[in-house]
């Protein structure tokens, strides 16, 4: 009851001083001049928070919470939004109109609200800090999605192993399995128990049998020990990993015959523009030009260089889909994490796949 309450004093807010215009024209206006994603402006939803004409949603942020040591948690509402299961994630479309993916790790059921938890990464290319410093109690936030490539199989029983963030998909899946009967398993590491977000809810969910969760804080215990892990999971369990690339390697090195893996990385395993791959011609079919990609630069970047200096992206990484194009004829050498096994058929995307071949006709 709180939090509704909250969450009405926020809106009632918002709508008696005029914040939610201005701040949803000011996410418009930096959006369409960032240098990042040179996007068409965002359409003025009538209430000023709903579904946008480009298919962006702009939530309220009606809750802020420090989850962690560095982790911030983020409760977003909205009107009629999409249902998900565990494993989704949504795109954040930042002020700067950067756009970043995050893990839904609040529950399926409250079809009203999104919640993600972001942690603050120092070295990282700004998304995260935007997120930190920026998304306040109050904001109004472009949203795209959900969408989920990491969805949680059927099976008889369950091991999630979970590294710092990397917990937030795991969250769900745990909620569910608990709820259906199923059993499961959980290690969880990170750097400190202060900076592991979700600790409490997560030894609640294990509740008498506090063996069916593993925490291992490093600066107390050092490393996990995935191997262990894996070997005293039952026969033909389902294997969930999420968390730094070094530890799903460890886990996808050590996986016992018999056991199916399932990973999702926090950054795209994708190769990037500098890719190797041979030279390759692109025909732009509606602009009736021809530009040709070299060896060490990726689509994207021979389009916008040599005959389309104004087309959109942001990630460069093969993740967020901004840069997404049609493909009229050739073979596409995909090497993105987004698309699924349908989408691949016709579309790529071009900040990070190239041409198993010599030519690609892209509807452009």
């Amino acid at each position: 009851m709180t939090a509704v309450l909250r969450s009405r004093r926020l809106r009632a807010a918002a709508v008696a001083t005029g914040a939610a215009v201005l701040v949803t024209r000011a996410l418009r206006r930096r959006v369409k001049d960032s240098p990042l994603w040179p996007m068409p402006a965002l359409e003025q939803p009538i209430s000023g928070i709903g579904r946008t004409r480009t298919g962006h949603r702009e939530l309220l942020v009606v809750e802020r919470a420090e989850e962690a040591e560095g982790v911030v948690r983020l409760r977003l509402e909205g009107e009629s939004l999409p249902g998900w299961e565990p494993g989704a994630h949504i795109d954040l479309v930042l002020p700067s109109g950067a756009v970043r993916q995050y893990s839904l790790c609040g529950d399926p059921a409250d079809t009203g609200t999104y919640t993600v938890a972001i942690r603050l990464v120092e070295d990282g290319r700004g998304g995260s800090r935007e997120v930190h410093e920026q998304l306040q109690e109050g904001t109004v936030v472009a949203v795209r999605g959900p969408r989920n490539r990491f969805r949680l199989a059927e099976s008889h029983a369950y091991l999630f192993i979970a590294g710092g963030i990397g917990i937030t998909p795991i969250l769900p899946m745990l909620r569910q399995a608990e709820r259906e009967g199923v059993p499961w398993r959980l290690l969880y590491g990170g750097r400190s128990r202060a900076s592991m977000p979700f600790l409490a809810e997560i030894e609640k969910l294990a509740g008498a049998d506090g063996d069916r969760v593993t925490v291992v804080a490093e600066d107390e215990d050092g490393r996990p020990d995935p191997a262990a892990a894996l070997a005293d999971a039952p026969p033909h369990s389902a294997v969930y990993c999420c968390g730094p690339q070094p530890l799903m390697d460890a886990v996808a090195g050590l996986l016992p015959d018999g056991l199916e893996l399932h990973t999702e990385a926090f950054a795209p395993v994708a190769a990037g523009a500098g890719a190797a791959g041979g030279a390759f011609e692109v025909e732009l079919r509606r602009t009736g030009r021809t530009v040709t990609v070299a060896e060490d630069r990726s689509i994207l970047r021979a389009l916008r260089e040599q005959a389309l200096p104004d087309l959109p992206y942001s990630c460069e990484q093969g993740f967020c889909g901004t840069c997404r194009q049609h493909v009229v004829e050739g073979d596409i050498d995909h090497r993105d994490e987004l698309l699924t096994d349908a989408e691949r058929d016709e579309q790529m995307l071009i900040c990070v796949s190239r041409c198993h071949g010599e030519r690609l006709v892209l509807d452009l």
